[in-house]
């Protein structure tokens, strides 16, 4: 206790040099913003990462299976397997999918249509929650749901005509003797807005024999799709997939990470680089933690002198200002996190930083605070500005009494 009500002293001094104060106050406070900083920023990226997963998770299933176009198409899901691991099965269904042409008067548009199969009760409700006019169940054959972006470019609502072909048809068209290829009048269901660009203006959706039609490809699927209770138990259900179907080469597995893996990489790497930068304010405040700490013990040579002439050992001399470095620490460390969080909290609540709706699919700056991160980022700076005492606390227990008082 002693030499914490000492290093305490040496922190709260005002007998203390003005410089060596103000940069050991410009310390403290370099290590408070680089973690406010931190949590600030990391959130802000948790909370744009939520985002994007939610919007990709309304159309991508939490695993597909892809056939290859040659091999056969029975697909047996490994009950046992499953049951063993406690995976259980949302929703699951059949597809088929690939590139289409929208024909209209003046031009043509290139889509990616889905065909979606009658079981597919997770796609329908995913779809119905995103949409904007008409609805999301197939009553009849060649009824198709296009994306907002692409409805609002064609001129098309609710029960007008588009008509629809394929690459197959055209080339079938082009190497045979009628060389106009078969188009077929599909009449709009309705219309979604995912907030997406990419989806609202590339992506539509119709029935599964509609699909297979427009490719020409009765009773042809290309796969199935997955929607688990637990969508942490992706990868598991992957893997046990894979190891049923071990070496024959007749599917492809993604999970929904896999499916979007360039930009979920993108996204980590940029979260890494922002704990680079940033960390490197604490650093730099560490820095400055060491050259304070290290001035304070020449400046204090006359205390030590007579502290250990008192009889205190150089454990002790050493433990006092090693003590007062953590003091400095864990208050830069404490104000930094309860800054950091007051704000996220202030922007969660009142949202005191908007976005413009018009150009951003939100209105709002997202945040979303991990505790993980929180303690991540609170732990490294602390154990970073103590590290910065161990120096100056060594210096200061090997002074000699005779060194510290030879000029005074």
């Amino acid at each position: 206790m002693f030499e914490f009500f000492v290093a305490k002293k040496y922190v709260r001094s005002k007998n203390r040099s003005s410089f060596i104060s103000i940069i050991s106050a410009v310390s403290t406070l370099g290590v408070s913003i680089g973690v406010a900083a931190l949590i600030i920023v990391i959130s802000v990226f948790n909370g744009f990462g939520e985002i994007v997963h939610e919007m990709l998770q309304g159309f991508d299933p939490h695993v597909q299976v892809r056939y290859e176009e040659s091999k056969n198409q029975n697909f047996i899901i490994p009950e046992k397997e499953l049951n063993n691991s406690h995976i259980e099965i949302k929703y699951s269904s059949t597809f088929i999918d690939g590139k289409a042409i929208l024909v209209t008067d003046r031009s043509y548009e290139i889509i990616n249509l889905k065909g979606i199969g009658n079981e597919a009760e997770r796609e329908y409700s995913a779809l119905a929650k995103i949409l904007v006019a008409g609805d999301a169940q197939f009553t009849a054959k060649n009824q198709i749901i296009l994306g907002s972006q692409m409805a609002i470019k064609l001129r098309k609502f609710i029960g007008d005509t588009v008509l629809v072909t394929s690459f197959k048809k055209v080339e079938k068209a082009l190497t045979g003797i009628n060389p106009i290829p078969e188009i077929k009048p599909f009449v709009v269901k309705g219309i979604f807005q995912s907030n997406n660009k990419d989806y609202d203006y590339n992506s539509s959706f119709t029935s599964l024999t509609s699909a297979q039609e427009v490719f020409a490809s009765p009773g042809r699927i290309s796969g199935m799709e997955f929607w688990l209770n637990d969508i942490n138990q992706s990868e598991n259900f992957k893997k046990i997939i894979e190891s049923s179907f071990q070496n024959s080469g007749r599917i492809t597995i993604n999970t929904w990470y896999d499916l979007h893996r360039n930009l979920y990489d993108v996204m980590q790497i940029e979260k890494w680089a922002a704990y680079f930068l940033l960390g490197l304010i604490i650093a730099v405040s560490t820095f400055n933690i060491l050259s304070s700490l290290s001035m304070s013990v020449i400046e204090k040579k006359k205390d030590i002198a007579v502290l250990q002439t008192l009889g205190a050992t150089q454990y002790q001399i050493k433990k006092i200002f090693f003590i007062e470095g953590i003091l400095i620490a864990i208050i830069g460390t404490i104000t930094g996190t309860v800054i950091g969080l007051l704000v996220c909290y202030l922007q969660i609540e009142f949202n005191f930083y908007p976005l413009d709706p018009q150009k951003f699919i939100i209105d709002a700056m997202p945040i979303k605070v991990l505790t993980s991160d929180v303690v991540y980022i609170s732990v490294i700076a602390f154990l970073l500005t103590s590290l910065a005492s161990i120096y100056p606390a060594k210096k200061a227990a090997s002074q000699s009494i005779i060194e510290s008082i030879k000029w005074e």
